[in-house]
């Protein structure tokens, strides 16, 4: 059992419970990646920063051990398409 609740689902309408303020805060990070794009920040630098923020914060709520057990699940996901939103690459 993880502390972690349920990965994002593929489809954010879908989604309930958890899933309504994650929908709500994936919104706020999308505007945050839009108005920095704006500003002429490189996309690239916006999603590493976004990447390093998030897990910094996921270490200081859950701790080292229980975060690198959550991003040792990310490379099958990643292949499998849970953060594609088109085309696979």
């Amino acid at each position: 059992m993880s502390i972690f609740p349920d990965d994002m689902p593929h489809d954010l309408a879908l989604s309930e419970d958890h899933g309504d303020a994650r929908r709500v805060a994936y919104g706020y990070v999308e505007d945050a990646f839009a108005e920095a794009q704006q500003d002429g920040l490189d996309s690239d630098a916006l999603a590493h920063a976004a990447l390093f923020a998030a897990f910094r914060t996921l270490v200081e709520t859950y701790g080292e051990e229980a975060t690198a057990v959550f991003a040792e699940a990310l490379p099958e996901k990643l292949r499998g398409g849970a953060f594609s939103s088109g085309t696979r690459h």
